[in-house]
């Protein structure tokens, strides 16, 4: 089996290292296209916590792209707004789940327990999403809902309107559930579920690239409930204040929940293909010296989570949301891991279900499981549902 072997980052790898223990003979120093793309770093320009001359020559630059993003996403919703016959309605009931912002939202597991809900009462649901990057197989988050949810059938089609009438000749569905669904328009839906992470509710205050809002704040008036993500991360005065400002751009007050995201599951990674996965509680993280790495749209959330459950963070390694890593990445990992003797090294499903074709040596891997609590609408939000279905 082939050693970890000490190695530089790779030319042009858009990653990069924030590294705790003093002792670490080494230190990534990215390059500021680099830096652009990490996402804790691209966070801290656009709020502008980054005041350094590059931070605010590249907030000038976006700002200037702004308007042109604003008069597309105007433009669009218009076509929709003046001409309601373009959206075409399929004979089985949708509910979409979406948000405001890019970045991870926590869709991926409220749409599992959405799912969930429907297994339990009986119904045969169908996930309907564009698809990221191509193929299922290239998919983390589809990868990840089959881990959860291997019997959920799910169809990925840039047309979701053509894979919903495909599906319901070929499965018949009591339910599709549609993923990222907020701005596709096209397709009506019985229920418009959105998501906003309560650290981050508003993107910014600005549009993209300049902010991370997909739309205007007031494109709210379009949802039918609100759900506020990691709620458990800010206090209850902060929760209130964000409720009233996206009721306020809704222009109507609005059904309400809150969630967190619980650490429920520690899932290792296979040894061999074929290999099922082992589960253990998450305590076992407790006060273990770890190496994170992840590759999300809001690292920090993740990082967070690992704070909560008691992990020495020995290292943190931040990529871009859907990372596809490479050998050279992995070499690194391993490196870094066994440079600040971590017992393991540590990431998300999202991330696990892509690391399988990868040799680590000696280096454990694990990932923490995600699962949703609800702190406050979950009878609201399942009696909404419920009635989206009889309809």
């Amino acid at each position: 089996m082939r050693r970890a072997r000490p190695s530089r980052a790779p030319r042009g790898s858009p990653w990069s290292a924030s590294v705790e223990n003093p002792l670490l003979p080494f230190r990534v120093v990215p390059s500021v296209a680099q830096t652009v793309f990490r996402p804790s770093d691209y966070h801290a320009i656009l709020s502008g916590r980054r005041k350094d001359l590059r931070a605010r020559l590249l907030r000038a630059a976006l700002q200037a792209c702004e308007p042109l993003y604003a008069l597309a996403v105007r433009h669009r919703n218009r076509r929709y707004d003046a001409h309601p016959e373009r959206i075409r309605r399929l004979d089985v009931p949708v509910v979409s789940v979406g948000n405001l912002t890019t970045g991870g939202t926590g869709k991926t597991p409220l749409v599992i327990t959405l799912a969930r809900w429907a297994f339990d009462e009986g119904k045969r649901p169908v996930l309907l999403s564009r698809g990221y990057k191509g193929t299922l197989e290239g998919n983390d988050e589809a990868a990840v809902i089959h881990l959860h949810l291997p019997q959920l059938v799910h169809l990925q089609d840039r047309d979701r309107v053509r894979a919903g009438r495909a599906a319901i000749d070929a499965h018949h569905p009591d339910l599709f559930l549609l993923d990222d669904g907020f701005q596709h328009r096209r397709l009506h839906r019985d229920l418009d579920i959105v998501l906003l992470d309560a650290l981050e509710p508003f993107g910014f205050g600005h549009l993209l690239p300049r902010g991370l809002l997909r739309e205007p704040k007031s494109a709210l008036s379009r949802a039918d409930v609100l759900v506020l993500s990691r709620a458990d991360l800010v206090d209850a005065p902060t929760r209130s204040a964000i409720r009233r400002e996206a009721e306020q751009a809704a222009g109507r007050a609005l059904p309400w929940a809150e969630i967190r995201h619980r650490p429920g599951f520690l899932r290792h990674l296979p040894h061999s293909a074929g290999d099922e996965t082992t589960l253990e509680s998450p305590e076992r993280l407790r006060g273990a010296a770890v190496v994170g790495f992840c590759g999300l749209g809001n690292p920090m959330g993740f990082r967070r989570t690992l704070e909560s459950l008691g992990a020495r963070i020995l290292a943190f390694c931040e990529f871009p949301d859907h990372h596809r890593f490479s050998e050279p990445e992995i070499v690194r990992l391993i490196d870094i891991a066994h440079k600040v003797n971590a017992e393991c090294l540590v990431c998300t499903e999202k991330d696990l279900v892509k690391l399988a074709a990868f040799d680590w040596a000696d280096m454990p891997v694990v990932a923490v499981g995600i699962e949703i609590e609800f702190l406050a609408g979950e009878a609201d939000l399942r009696s909404l549902v419920r009635a989206a279905i009889d309809r």
